[in-house]
């Protein structure tokens, strides 16, 4: 039995529908039956993994009564129970740790904080688990994050809005803003499948590209055009300008933006 924590949301739906298709028995935990699965679930003796991807993920959330019930307190829960039994987890964190800097912990926001805090409290039970794996997904895109809105990744933004009204909008100066895009897809492979101990490792591609280039990939496979805009003062400071995976995953060849898009429907 493997739990799925976040199984509605992007990522978390893309683990469910793969291990569903593998025959896997899925205990599926989402935002509106989280609580009732704290106080009911009494099965933790055939769990066989923890796959905890549930989170309230937007960057620019600020109820922090919220954060700190949903991103903190229930994760430290659901990891005390996989100590206390033994249950392998590998566990959703964020690049936004690093925030303006590389290596260094650095939130810019309460989203990237609530990831921070977490990870402390991981490395302060690292030697109880019997294996912890905590992935810091880069810039995640993928089929399925029409939900997000806001938050969705620039390629999938871009593409909506290309499809929708032939034109996709481009904050001014974003040749200069670099992120480390990666497939959902390699996540997946990744996460599954990877034979490394406990411990805390970045996933992306190690190759960021600005979002003026992949702005110019999605024009290229639909057509349409780019409008700038200026860049708004509520992501002031509070915006990553720049990232870049470690490289952690040897010879793994990640998709490109390209090679996804050229999948896609061409309209």
């Amino acid at each position: 039995m493997i739990i799925v924590t976040g199984s509605q949301g992007f990522i978390g739906r893309h683990f469910l529908n793969t291990l569903q298709d593998q025959g896997k028995d899925i205990i599926e935990v989402d935002q509106q039956g989280a609580w009732y699965f704290k106080s009911n679930f009494d099965k933790w003796d055939q769990v066989e993994l923890i796959i905890h991807q549930g989170a309230i993920s937007d960057t620019t959330y600020t109820n922090l009564k919220a954060l700190f019930s949903w991103n903190i307190e229930y994760s430290e829960w659901l990891f005390g129970e996989a100590i206390k039994y033994q249950i392998p987890i590998k566990y959703a964190s964020s690049a936004s740790v690093y925030g303006l800097q590389k290596d260094i912990i650095n939130p810019l926001n309460y989203y990237a904080l609530s990831k921070v805090t977490l990870e402390y409290w991981i490395q302060d039970h690292i030697d109880e688990f019997k294996l912890m794996q905590a992935f810091r997904y880069f810039n995640v895109y993928g089929t399925g994050e029409d939900h997000k809105g806001d938050q969705a990744s620039p390629v999938s933004k871009f593409t909506k809005q290309i499809k929708e009204d032939n034109k996709l909008k481009l904050f001014e100066g974003s040749d200069k803003f670099l992120r480390d895009f990666v497939c959902v897809d390699d996540v997946l492979d990744i996460v599954l499948n990877n034979d490394k101990p406990t411990g805390f490792y970045d996933l992306g591609t190690s190759e960021p590209v600005s979002f003026k280039q992949v702005a110019e990939w999605v024009v290229d496979k639909y057509g349409g055009e780019i409008e700038e805009v200026p860049f708004p003062d509520h992501l002031k400071g509070k915006y990553q300008e720049y990232t870049c995976a470690k490289k952690e995953w040897g010879d793994y060849k990640f998709k490109t933006i390209p090679e996804y898009l050229e999948g896609l429907p061409a309209s």
